[in-house]
């Protein structure tokens, strides 16, 4: 951000800044989809967020919210009861309940380290990881991406209290932390692992219960932070660890203490949506034939991300390189959107392309036609 003359009028000011970064081509707004459009954009990954028979049974109740936060007036039995289902669903010992998965990082990372504490982080983690540790009194520092050797040096200068904190999936690369790895490491050094399960809840495990638990890590997890606006279709988040751990959070995480609670609909679209994922494992099966549908279809010499997640992308350089086609695809009726530095580094923009279950046969095709000649 450039230095702004001083004596402006605060919007002024504002209005020099947000032109400085229409100028880098980074300016962002909010669109509305056209109708349409062919869905590669959102994190809808099953298709849940469109299944209506989720919401539909539910049955109608006396209160349209909790009517406080949970401390207060807003716990109910209807949130205990989530929680008790969630702790055996993501087989740990207790759970509970954020209203999103970014006030869950927060919630987690800004109390539970403690002043003296050291915290390591990806340094690809999600901005509600890095805006957590800093709410932290800790000291924190970011690695390598994936690099545990890089990692591995700078914990041999840690104090108090270690933490180590990844995704088990990256939302902008759609890769796998080598979580197997970071197991025996963080033995060595007696460090609490914490996981954010944002992008595989819903999709790994015979259930969809994570990656932590498909690789039957759980138990050596310090906490799992589970969203629910991914894959499960719906909202909200829940962390899932030790009793003692939530009782802290209860006590100490202001994101929690502070927050008005979900109301009795969200609370039950989120149970509903994960027993529907139970019941019907074709969803995935059909998603993993359309992710490779769409890694077989684009052609060689094309830059595209090395991911077998949903989460896929096809690597340019420069904001008005990424922008370019974003809008060519766009135009073409493919729903997308470029992702722009900084939001990622200079020179890995990319267009984030989300694939679905619903993603038809053909519309994964035309896509994939439209990429190749737009490179040929």
């Amino acid at each position: 951000m450039k230095f702004v003359k001083p004596g402006l009028k605060l919007n002024d000011t504002l209005e020099v800044i947000l032109n400085e970064r229409k100028k880098n081509g980074a300016f962002r707004f909010l669109r509305t989809p056209k109708e349409g459009m062919i869905d590669f954009i959102s994190n809808d990954y099953l298709g849940l967020a469109k299944v209506r028979s989720i919401s539909e049974n539910i049955v109608e109740y006396e209160e349209n919210g909790a009517g406080g936060s949970r401390l207060l007036s807003g716990n109910k039995a209807y949130h205990e009861q989530l929680e008790s289902f969630l702790a055996e669903y993501f087989h740990s010992e207790a759970a509970l309940l954020f209203n999103s998965g970014y006030t869950a990082n927060l919630g987690v990372l800004s109390c539970v380290p403690q002043k003296g504490d050291t915290i390591y982080f990806d340094e690809l983690s999600h901005m509600c990881i890095k805006e957590g540790v800093r709410l932290s009194r800790a000291n924190y520092y970011n690695f390598k991406h994936n690099n545990l050797s890089n990692l591995e040096s700078k914990m041999k200068n840690a104090t108090g209290n270690i933490f180590v904190v990844v995704e088990s999936v990256y939302s902008m690369d759609g890769d796998h932390a080598p979580l197997k790895e970071l197991i025996p490491l963080c033995e060595k050094y007696n460090a609490n692992l914490i996981v954010d399960e944002a992008h595989s809840t819903g999709l790994y495990g015979e259930s969809g219960f994570g990656l932590c638990c498909d690789l039957e890590i759980q138990d050596k997890v310090f906490a799992r932070i589970y969203t629910f606006g991914k894959a499960v279709g719906c909202h909200g988040a829940v962390v899932a660890g030790s009793q003692i751990l939530k009782d802290y959070l209860v006590n100490y995480s202001r994101q929690f203490i502070y927050t008005t609670a979900m109301n009795f609909h969200s609370v039950k679209i989120i149970e509903n949506a994960i027993q529907y994922r139970k019941k019907h494992p074709e969803v995935v099966e059909q998603l993993t034939k359309n992710i490779l549908l769409f890694r077989q279809s684009i052609n060689p010499g094309i830059n595209k991300l090395e991911s077998f997640h949903p989460i896929q992308g096809i690597m340019v350089q420069g904001n008005e390189a990424a922008i370019k086609l974003a809008n060519h695809l766009n135009e073409l009726g493919f729903d997308m959107r470029p992702i722009v530095s900084p939001t990622v580094p200079v020179n890995e923009e990319r267009i984030r392309i989300c694939l679905h279950s619903f993603n038809s046969t053909e519309e994964i095709k035309k896509l994939c036609d439209a990429i190749n000649i737009y490179y040929s």
